[in-house]
């Protein structure tokens, strides 16, 4: 998260170009929208499943990251992201459902917006912003702007644990069922789940032909990492009882 945010503070400046970034976690997380509060998630839960917590700089509810490819994109206005939240969700989201579609996911955007009003879970909210099969959610998307310059992330979810998520996140009986029926999995849409390879070049291959765009392999800058650690211990968060991993 941390690396996510200098990239989109360096490419608000002018110093490095548009880019995608496409990862794994090296374990089940949580991340926090930016103003959601600590206590959307369950210390103890957390601790018995596992659980890191850290903060996103992108807005909306608590996602569950465990068996999944996620990316982040950060482009610009001038890079061709049209401005408004609205408008640039569906210019970003056309890689996230052409990725969907190589896989042999027909997701759409979704035309509607739905809540459990007290829940912190992600996957119990629908929006504009969300790509769905049906009536049910697939992924959902965040953004935050600096300047002319946004940063979106989303997931490729291969498969979930509905009572993990549901416990993390201190769902009741009724959240945990309305859980299990609105949301969807790679896994569930397919007969056969794709490799994390495949994954990953499927929103590569997404990106490149949803946003009409060329993307060339890269590392990250040394200022780049400089100003990730700096934003590390912002990124964490501190469980009470909980040990950092």
């Amino acid at each position: 998260m941390a690396v996510d945010r200098a990239i989109h503070i360096m490419h608000a400046r002018g110093d490095v170009p548009p880019t995608l970034r496409v990862y794994r976690w090296n374990g089940p997380t949580v991340t926090l929208g930016a103003f959601q509060s600590e206590s959307a998630v369950d210390e103890r839960a957390c601790r018995e499943h596992g659980v890191s917590v850290v903060r996103r700089a992108t807005g909306g509810r608590g996602v569950l990251h465990d068996d999944e490819i996620t990316y982040a994109v950060i482009a610009g206005v001038r890079d061709g992201v049209p401005r408004g939240v609205r408008a640039s969700y569906g210019y970003l989201c056309a890689g996230v459902s052409a990725a969907f579609s190589i896989l042999g996911v027909r997701a759409e955007v979704n035309e509607r917006a739905t809540a459990s009003v007290r829940s912190n879970a992600c996957y119990l909210h629908a929006t504009a912003a969300d790509l769905s099969v049906g009536s049910r959610k697939l992924s959902g998307s965040a953004q935050v702007w600096k300047g002319d310059s946004v940063l979106q992330h989303g997931s490729f979810t291969r498969t979930r644990d509905i009572d993990r998520e549901a416990a993390v996140f201190a769902l009741d009986d009724r959240e945990r069922a309305s859980l299990a029926g609105a949301a969807t999995t790679i896994s569930a849409c397919l007969a056969q789940c794709p490799e994390y390879s495949a994954i990953t070049d499927a929103v590569i291959a997404g990106f490149t032909a949803g946003l009409g765009v060329e993307f060339e392999s890269g590392r990250l800058s040394d200022a780049e990492r400089a100003l990730a650690r700096v934003f590390e211990g912002e990124t964490a968060v501190r469980l009470s009882g909980a040990a950092p991993r």
